[in-house]
């Protein structure tokens, strides 16, 4: 049974957030210690910092072995991991391991960190949940709490699973122009010929008359108190520029409602169970259908601006979760745009998996793979890996 977060602001007629457990573990999986920093908190004076409106949220449960007439049903895991299907060999990792499913933004910068590491990581079938990645869940959980609590809510189909994930979004859209702040923030959408998903960490709307472009901020968690390695700096801005990227993506084009259905094999007139329409209503996004919150996600995307060029990663100590530092740094469209499309190149079965550079090699001292890896050189000891 996947349990996700569903946001309900307490204030009526305002919409719902929703985030999936699942989603957040995928997002912390890249590299949980990847952070860097230059720019001190100043910056933030610029930006609300507190929430001052009491939220409630919705834990969904999913009745994952119930059908319903005309809706599909519902097999619920990260990034709409739906309908599994037998693959063949040949085929690249892309319709192999997300047929059906979203590319996501950890998807994008594990393989940054390592091709090999991830392509390792796909044919074993599994991934390994570390301390440190528990460590950073556990956080991301407790900055959520700061603006929501929990109910519960059946989920009972993919559609019904959808239609939240989408309201999800809407909800923080409005917490954002109420507020100033939204945390936890899920996108989906269509770029690159592919479909993309990410849950944003946290958005803030400047608190100026002169810039309304929304800022996005990623909060990364470390053991010590010390910046990391610039290769985990590197990774961590890419996954604020997937974010921005799928951002300006979404409110530049129009959402492709006939193509979400079908790559998700969800049909768009199934009717939303009542207990979902009823979250609906009270969310002010009366709805039947999941054709309907679709209409209502697109609408949502017309009303904002590009997010700014601008971006934040945040580091924190675990222990006391006191700020490291911040790295405010700008949007390098084209360096990103390479980069992903480099990432792709694999992902579509165009070109081998790399190795990393040998001066990256230390990553190997973090790999599970490395027995099977011949670039992998002999294991050192952790006084050799960067902090």
């Amino acid at each position: 049974m996947t349990e996700s977060r569903l946001l309900l602001l307490s204030v009526p007629e305002i919409p719902i957030e929703i985030v999936s457990d699942e989603e957040m573990a995928l997002l912390e999986a890249a590299l949980v210690s990847a952070r860097s920093v230059f720019r001190s908190s100043s910056q933030s004076s610029h930006f609300p910092s507190n929430l001052d409106r009491p939220l409630h949220s919705i834990t969904l449960l999913s009745n994952s072995k119930r059908s319903l007439s005309g809706c599909s049903q519902p097999d619920i895991e990260d990034s709409g991991d739906f309908n599994k299907k037998k693959t063949r060999s040949g085929e690249s990792l892309l319709d192999r391991f997300r047929n059906n499913k979203a590319w996501s933004a950890t998807d994008f910068t594990s393989t940054e960190w390592c091709e090999k590491q991830k392509e390792f990581g796909l044919l074993n079938g599994k991934r390994i949940v570390t301390q440190a990645m528990k460590t950073g869940q556990e956080r991301h959980a407790k900055l959520e709490e700061e603006v929501v609590t929990r109910v519960k809510v059946d989920v009972n189909s993919e559609e019904d699973y959808w239609a939240l994930r989408l309201l999800s979004f809407i909800t923080g859209i409005n917490q954002l122009y109420f507020d100033g702040l939204t945390r936890e923030l899920f996108l989906i959408g269509f770029g690159e010929g592919i479909w993309m998903v990410g849950v944003i960490d946290e958005v803030q709307m400047p608190a100026t008359e002169t810039q309304r472009n929304p800022l996005l901020v990623d909060t990364k968690t470390r053991v010590k108190d010390t910046l990391p390695s610039e290769p985990q700096r590197r990774n961590g801005r890419f996954q604020l520029m997937f974010y921005k990227h799928l951002w300006d993506i979404l409110v530049t084009f129009r959402f492709p409602s006939d193509q979400f259905y079908d790559h998700f094999s969800l049909n768009p007139d199934c009717e939303l169970s009542e207990e979902i329409r009823e979250v609906m209503a009270k969310s002010g996004c009366p709805a039947k259908t999941l054709d309907d919150v679709v209409n209502y996600y697109k609408n949502t995307w017309i009303t904002l601006p590009l997010a700014d060029d601008q971006l934040l990663l945040r580091y924190e100590l675990q222990k006391d979760h006191s700020v490291i530092g911040e790295d405010e740094f700008p949007y390098d469209s084209d360096g990103f745009k390479k980069q992903l499309q480099f990432s792709l190149e694999f992902w579509q079965g165009k070109r081998e998996a790399s190795y990393i550079p040998v001066e990256e090699r230390w990553k190997c001292n973090l790999c599970h793979f490395t027995s099977n890896c011949p670039a992998a050189p002999a294991k050192s000891t952790s006084s050799n890996l960067p902090t």
